[in-house]
C-alpha cells in the first residue's frame, strides 16, 4: 500500500517508520534536544539531519514544511511577488527580494542568505531539484521573527506570469535582504577592492561583479548608488556574483575612512593628472574607484586618492563602459600579483 506525499508514491511503512524515527528522537533525548535547540547552530544541524534521514528514506522534506498551491495571479502572494521585482521601494519596506535560477538561487543559499519562500513549478523543475533545495531550506538559518519558511508551488501557466525572465527552471525564491555594513566585509592580506561611486545601471553593476568574481577581489563596495543592491536586473546580470562576491553600499566619505583605516591605496580611475594603469604599482592593498560614464568621479575621491590612474584609449572617444573598464584594470592587478 503507498500514499502520495507531494507526487511521490511513498509505502506507509515508511510513513510509519518515519513517525516512529521522530518520536525516538524526541522521546530518547529530550533533554538534550532541548540544549541544541537553543542556539542557532543547533537547530540548523537538526534539521539537516532530518532533511538527509527523511530524504533517504523517501519522504520529500517539503512536507514538513509550511507549503501552498497558489493557481491565480490575483492571490495577494503573487501580487507582492510582482512588486518585488518592479519596486525598489517595496524591496526596501519588505526586506525581501527575488531570486530566480537553480545557480543563483544556489549561489545565494550557499553565501549564508535566507529564503523566505521558495517557489516551484513542479511541470519545469525537476523532481530532484525540489528536493535539494527544500532540504537547503530546512537547514537554514532561523528567519527572523515572524517569518515562517514555505514552499509555493505555482503551475507552468502562473509561473510565465511571474518569471522575470525565460529558462530558469521553474525555481525562485523570495529572499531576506541582509543587513551590511563596511566593518562585514572580511578582508585578505593584500586585498582587492571595487569602488564604484553613483552607479545607476543594474547591468553595468552586475557585470562588474562578474569581473571581481573571477579576478578573486575581496569586495566591491557601491557608493552612494542610484540603483539597488538587489535590483532583479543586477542579479541577473551578475549572474549570482552579488553573492559570491562581498558586496555593500555605504557613503564616500565613510569608504574612504574605512580604506584608509585599512592601509588600502585609493587609485582612482580618470582622465585628467593620471598616469598609464600599468605604470602603477597595485601588488599592496589595493581600491580601484571608478565613477560614472557621463561625469566620472566627485571631487572627494579625486582628493583623497593616493594615485589617479588611466586606460589609454587610440581612438576618437575617450571612454569605455565602466564594466569594461573594471575588468582591464582587476586583471591588471592580478598580473601584477602573480608576477611578484
Amino acid at each position: 500500500m503507498y500514499l502520495n506525499f507531494y507526487r511521490i508514491p511513498v509505502k506507509v511503512s515508511i510513513v510509519f517508520e518515519n513517525l516512529l524515527l521522530i518520536t525516538y528522537y524526541l522521546l530518547a533525548f529530550p533533554d538534550t534536544t532541548k540544549l541544541i535547540l537553543r542556539f542557532r547552530a543547533g537547530k540548523q544541524f537538526l534539521n539537516l539531519i532530518f532533511a538527509l534521514e527523511f530524504g533517504k528514506r523517501g519522504l520529500h522534506p517539503k512536507i514538513f514544511m509550511k507549503t501552498e498551491t497558489v493557481t491565480s495571479a490575483r492571490n495577494p502572494r503573487i501580487k507582492e511577488l510582482l512588486a518585488l521585482q518592479e519596486k525598489s521601494r517595496t524591496r526596501r519596506e519588505k526586506g525581501l527580494f527575488v531570486v530566480e535560477g537553480r545557480r543563483e538561487l544556489g549561489h545565494c543559499i550557499d553565501a549564508g542568505y535566507l529564503v523566505r519562500t521558495l517557489i516551484v513549478c513542479p511541470e519545469i523543475c525537476p523532481e530532484q531539484d525540489i528536493m535539494e533545495f527544500s532540504e537547503k531550506l530546512m537547514a537554514q538559518d532561523p528567519l527572523p521573527e515572524g517569518m515562517q519558511p514555505t514552499v509555493m508551488e505555482v503551475s507552468s501557466g502562473l509561473y510565465g506570469k511571474i518569471a522575470y525572465r525565460k529558462g530558469t527552471e521553474g525555481l525562485m525564491a523570495e529572499v531576506c535582504i541582509p543587513e551590511k555594513t563596511l566593518k562585514d566585509i572580511s578582508l585578505s592580506e593584500n586585498p582587492l577592492v571595487i569602488v564604484l561611486e553613483s552607479v545607476e545601471k543594474p547591468g553595468n553593476l552586475g557585470a562588474v561583479l562578474r569581473s571581481a568574481d573571477a579576478a578573486g577581489a575581496d569586495a566591491v563596495i557601491v557608493c552612494d548608488p542610484l540603483t539597488d543592491l538587489y535590483n532583479p536586473n543586477l542579479v541577473r546580470a551578475s549572474i549570482g556574483a552579488v553573492f559570491t562576491v562581498q558586496t555593500v553600499s555605504a557613503g564616500s566619505e565613510e569608504t574612504i575612512l574605512w580604506l584608509k583605516s585599512k592601509g588600502i591605496r585609493i587609485l582612482t580611475a580618470q582622465l585628467q593628472d593620471s598616469a598609464p594603469y600599468y605604470d602603477t604599482d597595485m601588488k599592496s592593498g589595493t581600491a580601484i574607484v571608478m565613477g560614472t560614464e557621463a561625469t566620472g568621479l566627485t571631487g572627494i575621491w579625486r582628493k583623497n586618492a593616493d594615485s589617479h590612474i588611466m586606460i589609454p584609449m587610440s581612438g576618437q572617444l575617450d571612454s569605455l563602459n565602466v564594466s569594461v573598464s573594471a575588468a582591464i584594470l582587476l586583471y591588471e592587478a592580478v598580473r601584477q600579483r602573480n608576477q611578484h
